[in-house]
């Protein structure tokens, strides 16, 4: 069994944040990469919100550069996911693919969480070529155009009318004859002037030469009433929801109802002493890769202070 200082389970913002400080204040950080290396960024077309990049910047350069600079700085950047744990005592354990097991002082779980897709393959064709799951990180590419976005929940409807705000029309697609959003957030979809609501309706595939150019819907689906028909559209977004991926910690983390792990306040801690969340898979509201970056910050400089015995 190889023991360590400080293990990092995670290669987003908030995983190469959280080795680059734990690092720089000596702390001998491993970090393993994950299932998706460089997490949910890397299949990102081009990233215009991240302060560093006046120009923009591709979602997989952004990564790269983030780790080189963990790897500046001495961190042990190793490919390999974590599959169990026990965290029933310090120091904790984790097992990497399966077989090899890591005992670590301080643990950083900085996992991510997935976007729900649909299904359909054409979500994959057109991936970064119109298909997002996430309009505040993409919906400025589409001012004045036309988009659509799929779900019918809080978010749905605060995505919604945050496209609107940028977008000419935005085509919202539910399932059902209602939304599922609380009363308020009903109201405001509902009388937006750039808002139409398609109930009852599916979503059957997309079209588009190079990118999204339409889509394929279906209303009443199985019943006599059953109509195929397409819009136009320049975007499709997604806002079913995600799904942390936090199911390894279940038996030793409070996890909220949709299994966010929970952490104290402000802070990244959880319930138990040395172990820190940090980025998406503790972060139900944002998303956004600023605000994982941060969150590795403030776990590394809590996981110092933690192994140096200083309360914070």
């Amino acid at each position: 069994m190889e023991k360590v200082n400080c293990l990092i389970i995670g290669s987003g913002p908030a995983g190469y944040t959280a080795a680059i400080y734990t690092s720089r204040a000596n702390l001998f950080p491993v970090l393993y990469e994950g299932i998706q290396p460089g997490g949910q960024l890397t299949t990102t077309n081009e990233i215009e919100n991240f302060p560093g990049y006046p120009n923009g910047v591709a979602g997989f350069q952004m990564m790269e550069d983030l780790k080189k600079q963990a790897a500046r700085f001495g961190v042990d950047i190793r490919p390999g996911v974590a599959t169990s744990c026990d965290l029933s005592q310090s120091p904790y354990k984790v097992t990497i693919d399966g077989k090899r097991q890591i005992e670590t002082k301080v643990l950083i779980i900085c996992t991510g969480a997935t976007a729900k897709y649909l299904g359909i393959p054409d979500e994959v064709k057109y991936g970064g070529l119109g298909v997002s799951v996430c309009a505040t990180c993409d919906g400025f590419f589409y001012r004045k155009k036309t988009v659509a976005i799929v779900g019918g929940g809080d978010s749905a409807c605060e995505e919604a009318i945050y496209l609107a705000g940028l977008a000419g029309k935005v085509y919202m697609i539910v399932r059902k004859n209602h939304l599922r959003a609380t009363k308020i957030m009903q109201e405001r979809v509902l009388n937006h002037p750039k808002i139409e609501v398609l109930f009852n309706t599916n979503t059957l595939g997309l079209f588009g030469e190079k990118a999204v150019e339409g889509a394929y819907l279906v209303k009443h689906t199985g019943t006599a009433q059953e109509e195929k028909f397409d819009v136009a559209i320049d975007g499709f977004f997604l806002a079913i929801g995600h799904t942390p991926n936090s199911a390894i910690f279940k038996d030793y983390l409070e996890l909220d109802e949709t299994g966010y792990i929970k952490t104290q306040g402000r802070s990244t801690k959880t319930a138990i002493p040395g172990v820190f969340a940090a980025g998406d898979v503790a972060d139900p509201h944002y998303r956004q890769a600023i605000t994982a970056a941060g969150s590795g910050c403030i776990a590394a400089i809590e996981a110092e202070r933690y192994l140096a015995g200083i309360s914070c």
